[in-house]
């Protein structure tokens, strides 16, 4: 996958328009824009790895159980697995990962482990701290029926789905992996991604002179597209001219036909530097989105050049390329993996905002009092705001202060 950053602004072109034709062509709305970028492409082909390079990948079949969870009767406390009413005869004493053969009889009971396998027999387990043991005789409040006890499939019976194809692989799915038998799983690779820079306005360290503009998305897409469940194979920094530059990074030559995503921010307007859409249109690029109904970001796009690569153009300014990166990129990544597009949960959110006409405003947003109040610093280029968020949130033109509207989290 590879990443271009570029500076742009444009209206959006519906597949098989002429992008340049901008009185012909309409912003795609911010929610319609996440859906046809999700529904670009196909799920990678699928590969078996080993439990331990499985995380952050994801799933390409579902879990199942293969045995009962748990597998056998298990106390779950410490105590004596008792048999009928007390007081009860020792009989002996059985740890977690031993078996004690045999079967208790009423009146009968022995001590026990959390974890271990209770006892043919035993009705209950009867915890240390209320039992009163006097040499081999064990007496105490009789535990009810089945107390303590975690029955054999409790948690899930065999054969129970217990995580389906799509799911982002995390720790914990890990361990129920193991937990159900599993040394590997079935997966989608990550979608490869090669960051590519450009501006001749960029420095690349140290504080920005006169005319110059610290890069900050060098930084930060590498980062994000991790977070997406991209693989970055490459960051590159490209200055406007000469053009060819960036029709080459574009357009690279394939490793082992493995698809790939191009990522170019700021060179996505129509100004006399940004050159991204009519490369695009001399490529024979197969257009998907063309320009969003959003504030900032709108000049952002998403087009494909052959089979098994997709361009997403973001904006030069850093809030609004992260905007565009949300609206595009993460989608898009999201359909490669596998995955299905998140459903957007949504709160009250209050704070001073303008909606915006006939457009999407997503503004940074973080929790406070449980509702999602509106953090200042978000104009198109200034990133205080979003650095500070737990969302973004999706503004529509009829909003009114203190009215839920769907989040994108962020945090």
């Amino acid at each position: 996958m590879t990443v271009v950053t570029t500076a742009t602004n444009r209206t959006a072109a519906p597949r098989g328009t002429d992008p340049a034709d901008h009185h012909r062509s309409a912003p795609v709305a911010w929610e319609v824009a996440r859906v046809l970028a999700h529904a670009a492409s196909q799920p990678l082909a699928a590969c078996r790895v080993p439990l331990a390079h499985a995380a952050r990948l994801t799933l390409a079949e579902e879990i199942r159980t293969c045995v009962p969870l748990p597998a056998f009767d298990t106390a779950a406390m410490d105590g004596y697995a008792v048999a009928g009413l007390g007081p009860w005869q020792l009989r002996g004493q059985v740890r977690a990962g031993t078996v004690w053969e045999g079967t208790l009889a009423p009146g009968e009971a022995v001590e026990i482990s959390t974890g271990a396998q209770v006892p043919v027999g035993a009705g209950a387990v009867l915890p240390v701290e209320l039992a009163v043991r006097d040499g081999e005789t064990v007496s105490g409040a009789g535990p009810s029926a089945g107390s303590h006890i975690r029955r054999a499939g409790e948690d899930a019976p065999a054969g129970t789905p217990l995580a389906p194809a799509g799911t982002r692989i995390g720790p914990a799915l890990l361990g129920l992996a193991a937990t159900c038998g599993y040394d590997t799983l079935l997966v989608r690779q990550r979608p490869r991604v090669r960051i590519l820079v450009t501006g001749e306005e960029l420095t690349h360290s140290g504080m920005s002179g006169v005319g110059r503009v610290r890069d900050a998305l060098g930084p930060l897409l590498p980062t994000l597209v991790d977070e997406l469940g991209g693989e970055v194979r490459e960051v590159r920094h490209l200055p406007d001219h000469p053009t060819g530059l960036l029709a080459a990074a574009v357009r690279p030559p394939q490793e082992d036909g493995i698809a790939e995503v191009v990522v170019v921010t700021g060179s996505t307007s129509i100004g006399v530097t940004d050159r991204l859409r009519q490369l695009l249109r001399a490529g024979g690029a197969r257009w998907v989105v063309d320009t969003v109904a959003c504030r900032p970001g709108h000049p952002q796009l998403l087009a494909g050049l052959g089979p098994q690569r997709w361009v997403v153009g973001l904006p030069g300014n850093p809030f609004a390329a992260l905007v565009a990166a949300y609206t595009l990129l993460a989608p898009l990544l999201a359909g490669l993996s596998g995955r299905r597009l998140p459903e957007l949960p949504q709160a009250p959110v209050t704070g001073h905002v303008r909606p915006a006409p006939r457009l999407t405003r997503l503004i940074p947003v973080a929790w406070e009092g449980g509702v999602a109040r509106v953090i200042g610093g978000h104009r198109a280029a200034f990133l205080r705001g979003a650095a500070l968020a737990d969302a973004l949130a999706t503004i529509p033109p009829s909003w009114v202060d203190g009215t839920p509207v769907p989040l994108l989290l962020i945090r």
